[in-house]
């Protein structure tokens, strides 16, 4: 457990108990019965649940939560406090349906601290990146920011994907007991992290299948909401499936017919930025007018990228610049995802119950953030953090998790020829490789040893067990991705979703160089060339985030860059060209096992020893032969 520096307030986490006292004082609040503690006079005031301004209103607060919504001077009780901000329009907090927090690489109380300015005060956390490290503590991990005095509210979602599939393992297990506990434990546990492994839900002879419907009936149990994943869904017939299952959302629409289809067979769509200006276009041309089935989401997004762009604020404006109103663009952040995710009598609009969270705008139109607040209190001041910011110590089940019992060698990534001949035959993959079938091609043999190709674009790709203490290795070759630089490779702890080490190399002894690196600095990125470390990030926490502020982890990423283009990386053209050619940060979403993935590397485990499976079919094959 996190030891408590101080006596905490109770009324910071929804608490069923606690919640009924804090009703039963806002109800006398309201009724000018007793006292309040601030109230907010605005110039204006945007009713989301009927899209309306008002004029001149007062917002009277009592603790965190709002008592009394109504005209300016409409309230006849006592406050300690009065404010007025008269040129200024209030909206709701903006909340986020589908975040995963440990993407920011940042812990919860920094991450609010980045993100508050632009407006976000409570975010639902897709947990199955800290759940794959360490199931054990997920929900204590979570809450404990917000324990501290944390303005930002965090709604936890248990992962479904824990593990990612049957073919994967360590760190933590979640079915239906896991899934029963959670939900009795907290009132803040929102429903079920986004059903990713889409063959397990719909093939009773898939082996998570089991698990993954026990997971969906606990939730159904709990009246709590089941969040879905339908990458690569697009046909009417899985889509239909993928509904009657029970998910009750999706954020991987890319194509507008593809999200016509999922919005009209009843699934909320959570629109990401990649695609938006082109959806949001298409909506508008197709006449839609009721957008109440809608969120803006940034799933992943980095600290680096949230500096640069902004967090879903970024998504409304693009939202707007493509022509959407600037009302209902807020309401894609505020009462659409709190309904969905059955969080309103919480958040999600400026009424009464709800916890005090206002963002103050100076521009509706060009949505310009004048200030945030955040449980009745200022929490950001143009683009500066001004709320709680709870120093915290976390304990080693946080920042010990890169367990390896023994040293790396160059052998672990040596890949045996099958025979005695010049050649061999290999099974390669590729960045985003979603074909039925993987890449076949002919290389060379040194030494008993299958070489890579550098003419060809052919390097070596690892995965390293990093949760049993033996290290275990999977190793293959891959197209089009990694440096050519000679004795370089990089590898990091963020691996997509089971978050073991991952590393591509252009020799064997650097793969194991930035191997024993990660696991001594306990997580992050290392970038080795020339037999000499020459940048890292650290990620010490969960090995997928830090204890610190977003510029000093920016800073540390900056580094990373510019020294990785100094090095020669491979390029083959695949799903998407932006990504790229250049530094090879995207191979950290290359170890994702989910649809519409099929021939994937994972960890060696019973169902899958070399590592080589396709997930789809549970078909496993050799990597040479």
């Amino acid at each position: 457990m996190v030891s408590p520096a101080a006596p905490l307030p109770a009324d910071l986490l929804i608490d069923a108990t606690d919640e009924i006292a804090i009703r039963q004082d806002l109800t006398l609040v309201a009724l000018a019965k007793r006292p309040a503690d601030r109230v907010l006079r605005v110039g204006r005031l945007l009713d989301v649940h009927s899209r309306t301004w008002a004029d001149d209103q007062e917002i009277v607060i009592k603790g965190r939560r709002i008592a009394y919504v109504g005209p300016a001077g409409s309230w006849t009780g006592e406050a300690a406090e009065r404010l007025h901000e008269p040129y200024l329009a209030a909206v709701p907090g903006f909340g986020e349906a589908h975040k995963h927090i440990e993407s920011s690489h940042l812990t919860p109380e920094h991450e609010a601290a980045l993100v508050m300015p632009h407006g976000v005060t409570w975010v639902c956390e897709a947990s199955h990146e800290f759940s794959n490290v360490n199931g054990a503590n997920n929900l204590e991990f979570w809450l404990e920011a917000r324990r501290r005095g944390s303005p930002m509210k965090i709604f936890p979602l248990p992962g479904s994907a824990v593990p990612p599939t049957a073919y994967e393992w360590g760190g933590g297990y979640f079915g239906y007991d896991e899934q029963k506990q959670f939900l009795n434990e907290s009132l803040m546990v929102a429903g079920l992290d986004e059903v990713m492994d889409w063959p397990s839900v719909w093939n009773p002879e898939n082996p998570s299948y089991d698990r993954l419907w026990g997971m969906i009936r606990a939730t159904f149990e709990k009246r709590a909401v089941v969040e879905g994943h339908a990458a690569g869904l697009r046909d009417l017939a899985s889509i239909n499936a993928f509904a009657a299952a029970g998910m009750a959302s999706d954020h991987e629409g890319w194509f507008l017919e593809e999200v016509w289809e999922k919005l009209t067979h009843g699934l909320f769509v959570e629109l990401r930025p990649h695609s938006l200006p082109e959806l949001i276009q298409g909506l508008l041309a197709k006449g839609l007018s009721d957008w109440s089935q809608i969120a803006f989401v940034t799933d992943d997004r980095s600290a680096s990228d949230t500096l640069k762009l902004g967090a879903t604020d970024y998504n409304m404006r693009l939202a707007i610049e493509n022509g959407l109103a600037p009302e209902i663009a807020i309401q894609c952040v505020t009462i659409n995802p709190a309904r969905h995710m059955r969080l309103t009598p919480w958040v999600g609009s400026i009424a009464p119950g709800r916890f005090a969270d206002i963002v103050l705008l100076e521009d509706v139109a060009s949505l310009k953030i004048a200030k945030v607040w955040a449980d009745g209190r200022p929490a950001s001041d143009g683009a500066k953090f001004v709320g709680e910011l709870p120093a915290i110590d976390w304990p080693e089940w946080a920042t010990r998790t890169v367990k390896i019992d023994r040293t790396v060698t160059a052998e672990d990534f040596r890949i045996a020829a099958p025979g005695e001949g010049a050649t061999a035959k290999a099974a390669l993959l590729r960045p985003f490789h979603w074909h039925d079938d993987f890449i076949t091609m002919e290389l060379p043999v040194e030494d008993g040893a299958v070489q890579r190709d550098f003419e060809r674009n052919v390097t070596k790709f690892a995965i390293v067990d990093r949760f049993s203490g033996e290290a275990k290795v999977s190793k293959m070759f891959w197209l089009g991705t990694g440096p050519r630089t000679p004795d370089t490779a990089l590898g990091a702890t963020l691996g997509h979703d089971k978050h073991n080490i991952w590393v591509v190399g252009s020799s064997d002894e650097a793969m194991a160089m930035v191997a024993n690196e990660l696991a001594a600095q306990q997580g992050g990125w290392v970038l080795v060339s020339g037999g000499k470390v020459v940048a890292r990030v650290l990620y010490e926490v969960g090995g997928l985030m830090t204890a610190r502020p977003a510029d000093v982890l920016d800073a540390e990423m900056q580094a990373l860059y510019a020294e990785g283009a100094k090095i020669d990386w491979m390029y083959e053209p695949t799903f998407s060209p932006r990504w790229w050619p250049g530094f090879p940060e995207r191979l950290s979403f290359a170890t994702l096992t989910c649809a519409p993935w099929r021939w994937v590397l994972v960890a060696p485990s019973p169902l899958a020893p070399e590592g080589f499976v396709n997930v789809a079919t549970g078909a496993t094959h050799p990597v040479v032969w």
